[in-house]
């Protein structure tokens, strides 16, 4: 049995996940996802997403995983250098950013008090995934230090995601 259903994806999507092209379209998908671009996926179905239609044997887990910690690290560095280079203001004012200047303030409250550790605390955690790439971006942050803070965060939540998968599939069983 199937822990997560796949009934409610798009048919172009899931035909791509099954494709030959699996990985490469994972990876194009975590990207965005890191870049706060995602909009038809929530961040937190797309491990499960992956196991569900490309497979989750040991190999396989061990890759999808892997391709999502390199592909949120791409997405978030790349918000990371746009925001260091375009400022909080232009980022405030699209459209595709998801995030209000009243709670990007509180964030930037997280990232003085906590500095470099709020990264990869953030990136574990549900439904503030990422918030903290702009205070960062702005902040006098190492790029190199962003990127290894940021893939430290990465590889706790997709392994988490990954795990829960696994033993909901255990468990339906």
């Amino acid at each position: 049995m199937d822990p997560l259903q796949t009934e409610g994806l798009p048919p172009w999507l899931e035909s791509m996940f099954t494709s030959e092209l699996a990985l490469a379209v994972f990876f194009g998908i975590c990207v965005l996802e890191g870049a706060m671009l995602l909009r038809f996926m929530p961040s937190e179905l797309v491990v499960p997403a992956a196991l569900a239609l490309i497979g989750s044997s040991i190999p396989e887990v061990i890759a999808i995983v892997a391709i999502a910690v390199v592909g949120t690290t791409v997405g978030q560095f790349c918000l990371f250098c746009l925001v260091r280079r375009a400022g909080r203001e232009y980022v405030l004012q699209k459209r595709w950013f998801p995030i209000t200047e009243s709670r990007l303030e509180r964030f930037d409250g997280w990232f003085d008090r906590w500095g470099g550790l709020a990264v990869p605390v953030s990136n574990t955690m549900l439904f503030v995934r990422g918030l903290l790439t702009v205070p960062a971006g702005l902040s006098e942050m190492d790029g190199r230090s962003f990127v290894a803070l940021s893939a430290i965060g990465s590889l706790s939540f997709q392994t988490i995601l990954a795990s829960l998968y696994l033993a909901g599939g255990h468990l339906l069983a």
